[in-house]
């Protein structure tokens, strides 16, 4: 048998701080919480390099006293709790005295601190758990911790870190959510150097849910609100027209803390039931109140998963919630104003002006003359000389074509006319700008009929549309019926594959900006190459949002939100796909969004034309989803259900 050995002391705290430290991003959510439970109401936070060279967090908090400063860097070691009772009244974020210790394992970190009992502060250094200095400094009161080389003793972990945009995103995030859970603190976010974020710290949470999101994405929201036994839910629901394609928009807290939970997210979509369409997810920013007994945060190391005394009772908060916030506040989607900054109008007198000020009297613009020259007497029209124009006669006179008689016997314009005809069309200025069009014209027109050559206009007979989904046609003997969206979609799908991005797109007449969550974000920055190969021509926007200028063809303009939207969302759940997987369901994502919806109205030269193209494509048989995309029914089959045979 193995001998059992007691690991040393600096091994332990490395491995338990592996559950704590995963990246930059969690140090920088250990040490906010730590800042937000020393009653701070301002917090700046700056990283360098993702957070993995630098990471500096300033707060006004309680600060640290002196004596406490080396047994904060203890393991388990903690001001929050003290006996076994307090873990059923936790109401801090933290509690479980892992931070500190956890960070200092891993890092060089340099804490400089000062209580309102003392004159003077400390600075204390430790590195890899061992101390290095405790001195005297000048500094105000609070606590400023700085993190440096993170893991820098062990770089097998920094293997596993990405690249410093995507680390640096990922602390965003944290930040973004302490943010919303305490919009009562102003938080202050510096990136390589530059402001990025900044909150009032107002306490009003729609405010902050501005600041950290964006105009856009705050004005579709409605405030929803549930007061039961024991349980209070208040915070902002989205309307439906806002729906997304995901659920990384919801944001759920008990008691102020960030927490994961399906049963939230479970009552959320319950309550919008019939309310958004099939495949899209509220978003919202929703606080639960409780009692700390009734839940457990004690569950893992991040403190993100809880577990709840009564699942039932927090459904039902956050289902009523919705339902009060739908039945009060959503309203018929408006017709969104082009921003009036383009037009650069005026400002308006204010009202009491316009009600005092008088009307400019007309002036005469007989009488509107300069003052240095004499003043001349009105003329009346009837004085007025009529002054006739001649024009010269042309050098060379040209004769009068003789009238053309057509005889109704004869319906073909003979071959000399009629070539002397195309010269003067071809010969014409509008004619020769017309030309290159005509000429693609003609060549997408000699295309669609090779398409076609293979199909048989003798067999095909179109019989109508059913649902205004349903194309219905007979074709060499059998009864087609065709999903009309499905094999649209399918063309569609196969047209982009085989373009591959090569192509022109069209360019947006406002560019369409979108905002995603930070790990959408993050996403889509580090696919941007990918999604501008697709047919869009994004950018990075900044703020968790990118501007679209140009998109594919067959998308719509009102489309690009929700398929940017739902482009990132993949890339977040499917890290580990390779590219041409990627640009796969990019292009399936398009398609789909561009496809004619079922129930659109559609003219009957559309649907002949749309299933003698479908017919012509034997390969075509399923859409891109894997639904068919029409179905076959023979004479017999037909005869045979009605009894014939």
């Amino acid at each position: 048998m193995p001998k059992i050995n007691v690991l040393s002391k600096q091994l332990a705290e490395l491995i338990a701080a592996g559950e704590v430290v995963e990246r930059p991003a969690s140090v920088v959510k250990e040490l906010l919480e730590n800042s937000v439970d020393a009653g701070a109401d301002t917090v700046t936070v700056e990283i360098k390099n993702g957070g993995i060279s630098y990471i500096r967090i300033t707060d006004n908090g309680c600060g640290i006293e002196r004596e406490d400063i080396q047994n904060a860097f203890v393991s388990h070691a903690t001001s929050k709790i003290a006996s076994p009772d307090d873990l059923n009244s936790i109401m801090t974020l933290g509690f479980r005295g892992e931070a500190l210790s956890s960070v200092s394992a891993v890092a060089r970190v340099e804490v400089l601190t000062c209580t309102d009992s003392e004159s003077i502060g400390t600075r204390y250094v430790i590195e890899s758990g061992e101390e290095i200095l405790l001195d005297d400094a000048g500094c105000p009161k609070g606590t400023t911790i700085i993190v440096r080389d993170l893991f820098y003793k062990t770089p097998a972990r920094m293997k596993f870190l990405k690249k410093d945009v995507s680390e640096a995103n990922a602390v965003a995030a944290v930040v973004d959510r302490i943010a919303l859970s305490h919009p009562e603190i102003s938080f202050r976010f510096i990136r390589e150097g530059k402001q990025v974020l900044i909150t009032s710290g107002n306490g009003d949470l729609l405010t902050c849910i501005r600041e950290v999101f964006g105009k856009e994405f705050a004005e579709d929201l409605i405030p929803a609100e549930s007061v039961g036994t024991g349980v209070k839910v208040s915070g902002f629901v989205s309307k439906p027209s806002a729906a997304r394609t995901n659920r990384n928009m919801q944001f759920f807290f008990i008691n102020n803390r960030l927490i994961k939970t399906a049963t939230g997210s479970a009552a959320l979509s319950e309550g919008y039931k019939n309310s958004v369409m099939v495949g899209k997810f509220p978003s919202c920013v929703l606080n639960i109140q409780l009692n700390p007994s009734l839940v457990d945060v004690n569950v893992h190391p991040a403190k993100t998963e809880v577990r709840f005394s009564d699942e039932r009772m927090i459904f039902n908060a956050i289902f009523y919630a919705c339902k009060n916030a739908l039945a009060s506040g959503d309203t018929p989607k408006q017709i969104k104003q082009i921003n009036k900054d383009y037009y650069h109008e005026p400002p308006k007198p204010p009202e009491q002006l316009r009600i005092k000020s008088e009307p400019p009297k007309k002036t005469d613009f007989w009488q509107h003359i300069p003052a240095d020259k004499p003043k001349a007497e009105p003329v009346s029209p009837d004085k007025v000389e009529r002054i006739k124009i001649s024009f010269p006669e042309p050098a060379v006179k040209v004769e009068e074509k003789p009238t053309v008689s057509v005889k109704l016997s004869s319906p073909t314009v003979e071959p000399a006319r009629e070539e002397k005809i195309d010269d003067i069309l071809l010969n014409s200025p509008a004619k020769q700008e017309q030309a290159p069009v005509i000429e693609s014209e003609c060549k997408e027109n000699t295309e669609e009929s090779n398409a076609l050559s293979d199909f048989s206009e003798e067999d095909f007979l179109l019989v109508g549309e059913a649902f205004k989904t349903y194309i219905i046609c007979e074709y060499k003997g059998k009864l087609v019926i065709i999903d009309k969206h499905a094999a649209h979609e399918r063309i569609i799908y196969e047209k982009l594959k085989k373009e591959n991005g090569d192509r022109t797109p069209q360019i947006l007449l406002l560019p369409v900006t979108v905002t995603l969550s930070k790990e959408e974000y993050a996403a889509a920055i580090d696919n941007l190459d990918l999604i501008n190969q697709s047919g869009f021509d994004a950018e990075d926007f900044g703020n968790g949002c990118l501007i679209v200028r140009e998109c594919p063809m067959e998308l719509s303009a009102d489309d690009v939100p929700d398929v940017i939207s739902e482009i990132a969302g993949r890339f977040v759940e499917k890290k580990q796909d390779v590219m041409f997987e990627k640009l796969d369901w990019i292009f399936h994502s398009v398609a789909c969004r561009s496809a004619i919806k079922a129930g659109n109205f559609t003219s009957r030269y559309e649907m002949e034309r749309f299933a003698k193209q479908l017919l012509s494509m034997p390969d075509i048989r399923y859409c891109p989803h894997g639904r068919p995309v029409l179905i076959e029914m023979t004479q017999r089959e037909l005869e045979k259900n009605f009894g014939r045979i």
